[in-house]
């Protein structure tokens, strides 16, 4: 961890600006469905609260596009605030800028916090403009980034406003980078890793970065069908990234080259159509049927997820492991017919805790299969961020951690 934080800084009586990832899902009715980031942040909030500082929230919630819609409004997450935070005032301003909000900053005394309306309600958060990190800016003594899941974005809330103030990680964000890190810099061996998903385009360069990294490379979900196709395996109508497809050979040819091993599903799940109604079979890698009794040869059948045997043998290389990490699941496991390869992974994962290792999960679906299946407690780190984490498994430098203090070497 090679940036200041929180702890590195006199803190005390001091405006605070936190940006945080308060992105929540909410329902028709504005009731929050899942806390999990909001609590994440508690812990940067309370100890501001406790060295007696002034904490002012900032964060986006969903895709607004710069229009004001009650439907994005962040009065719900204020609200949850002040349960976790009953002996605490908890303010909420209508905007993140303007003259309201700059009195209510400036009236806010340590010991309390505010937080301020959808940053995203202004197109000017987004194209990180330099007036607009400026009024945030002039709320606060300190800036704190907090939100490894926007951490990702040059926008003003986490690249513009770090230029402007003294600039250090908050907790979460030191878990982050710290678990991250470790994990690509120093793992304990056996290093495994563990790629899923939809599209193989987004996990390219985190593939590259890997081989020179890991022990072995674990494949699975919909990602896992291009490399099969890549390697001569028949997959029917599955999802396949055509111009990916020599990509995946030639990473598969480097990564034997490398010594990684690579594995791929060796039987998997497929259905009929995209269904949990359709008919279903496993079969092994080459045996896709060839008359499904549709139009034409194999029209209808589709992967989607691995098979008992690729669970059992994925579940035994990780079980093994000393470092895991795994971002993506192994099949559209939304859908119980298609969810066991993803529950076989996560068990997996789990008992490699168990057993010593450090586990980190990341990625929406993977966090959500993980908490779904009620095992989230069995890892060390579940990451809160989706593309972030990606994009730093890949050796990107994101522009929300560039932007913060650098400790003297």
């Amino acid at each position: 961890m090679d940036k200041l934080t929180v702890r590195d800084i006199d803190i005390a009586e001091k405006k605070v600006l936190v940006r945080v990832d308060f992105n929540v899902p909410l329902d028709e009715n504005m009731h929050i469905t899942d806390d999990t980031r909001i609590r994440a942040s508690m812990p940067t909030i309370e100890y501001l609260l406790d060295k007696n500082a002034a904490v002012i929230l900032m964060s986006h919630l969903g895709r607004p596009k710069g229009v004001v819609n009650p439907k994005y409004s962040l009065a719900p997450v204020a609200a949850r605030l002040q349960e976790l935070l009953p002996y605490v005032p908890v303010r909420f301003a209508t905007d993140c800028m303007g003259p309201q909000v700059k009195e209510a900053a400036s009236m806010l005394q340590p010991g309390q916090v505010l937080l301020l309306e959808n940053l995203r309600f202004h197109t000017e958060e987004e194209a990180n403009d330099g007036d607009f990190g400026a009024q945030l800016a002039s709320l606060a003594d300190i800036y704190v980034n907090d939100a490894f899941g926007s951490a990702h974005r040059a926008h003003a809330s986490t690249e513009g406003v770090a230029r402007l103030l003294p600039a250090v990680a908050g907790l979460l964000m030191e878990r982050e980078l710290t678990s991250l890190g470790s994990a690509l810099e120093d793992p304990e061996r056996p290093f495994v890793a563990i790629l899923g998903g939809a599209k193989v385009s987004d996990k390219m360069g985190v593939i590259g970065n890997l081989l020179g990294k890991v022990d072995t490379l674990i494949i699975g979900g919909g990602m896992a069908n291009t490399f099969l196709k890549s390697i001569g395996v028949p997959v029917g109508q599955s999802l396949v990234e055509e111009e990916r497809v020599r990509d995946a050979e030639a990473l598969l040819g480097r990564a034997e080259l490398q010594n990684v091993r690579v594995m791929l599903p060796t039987d998997v799940v497929i259905a009929s159509e995209f269904s949990a109604d359709a008919e279903t079979k496993t079969v092994g890698i080459r045996e896709m049927p060839e008359d499904a009794g549709h139009e034409r040869s194999g029209a209808g059948w589709r992967i989607l997820d691995i098979g008992p045997v690729t669970s059992a043998e994925y579940a035994d290389v990780i079980r093994q492991a000393k470092t895991v990490v795994w971002n993506g699941p192994m099949g559209v496991f939304e859908m119980q017919p298609f969810a066991s390869g993803t529950l076989a992974v996560a068990q997996a994962v789990c008992d490699a805790t168990q057993s010593g290792a450090t586990t980190i999960v990341g990625g929406g679906d993977s966090v959500a299969a993980i908490e779904q299946m009620g095992l989230g407690s069995c890892v060390t780190h579940i990451s809160t961020g989706g593309g972030a984490s990606l994009e730093f498994l890949e050796g990107v430098t994101l522009p929300g951690v560039a932007a913060l203090k650098d400790r003297e070497k």
